[in-house]
């Protein structure tokens, strides 16, 4: 799947916040965030931008990966798209977060109902997906402290204790 356009935004009605992800196929998923799985779930972002997606020294005999320009500035486009999972959002309420190849990592967002979704996200997708989540969720005036390091330097979060399988966060 290739990511067209990203868009995070607050329904003030429901509390929530929308993730709404468009590709090139003229698809759309949409996903609930809730105050408190975004909680759960920020320290693992940052976690995995500071570890697996951190910018690694380049090679003199690597080119340069061409970047997609991420622009905040446009508006999303609605273009009709098609929901495969169905216009009504997924109410994330689990979430797997693991290494997907060489600069890639897997977002895996499920609900109670056996819907999910994966999200394959490079440094630069991670890194707008978390500047999106921090904006909506201080314009939903959450008062979460939503930081780029780990609590201790070097440290990355404990994964939940419980009979949860390995990689599950929330």
């Amino acid at each position: 799947m290739q990511i067209r356009q990203l868009q995070v935004a607050r329904d003030a009605v429901q509390d929530r916040l929308i993730l709404r992800v468009a590709t090139q196929a003229n698809e759309e998923y949409r996903v609930w965030i809730t105050r408190r799985y975004l909680r759960e779930l920020w320290p693992h972002l940052t976690a995995m931008l500071a570890g697996h997606l951190a910018a690694r020294p380049r090679q003199a005999s690597e080119a340069p990966a061409k970047a997609a320009q991420a622009s905040f500035e446009q508006p999303f486009k609605d273009d009709n798209p098609l929901y495969p999972l169905g216009s009504t959002p997924l109410l994330a309420s689990e979430a797997t977060l693991a290494e997907a190849g060489e600069g890639l990592a897997r977002l895996t967002f499920r609900e109670a109902r056996e819907r999910a979704f994966n999200l394959n996200l490079n440094a630069e997708l991670m890194q707008a997906l978390c500047a999106m989540l921090r904006a909506a969720a201080d314009q939903a005036a959450w008062d979460l402290a939503l930081d780029y390091a780990p609590a201790v330097p070097g440290e990355t979060p404990a994964m939940p204790a419980g009979d949860k399988k390995p990689g599950l966060l929330h």
